[in-house]
């Protein structure tokens, strides 16, 4: 019983001596132009943090503007 606590003891201090927490990768906002371009050529107008996403206005090469959202802690484009 005793080897049992010691062995229980030792899980917990461990635990908590880790970080088991991930650090949220937050992208930046040059970041989130280059991914809103990747699939639409065109100008970065500008782009603005709204909540958890960044609103990238984009100028279309027929004139035509876009906003792209994109994640701003995966990178995805909503």
């Amino acid at each position: 019983m005793k080897t049992l606590m010691n062995y229980l003891c030792s899980a917990c201090l461990l635990m908590a001596s880790c970080n088991i927490y991930a650090t949220p990768v937050n992208i930046s906002e040059q970041q989130a132009a280059s991914i809103a371009q990747q699939g639409n050529a065109g100008r970065v107008l500008g782009v603005k943090l709204n909540g958890d996403a960044y609103q990238v206005k984009i100028l279309l090469s027929n004139g035509e503007v876009k906003i792209i959202q994109v994640d701003v802690s995966s990178g995805r484009i909503k």
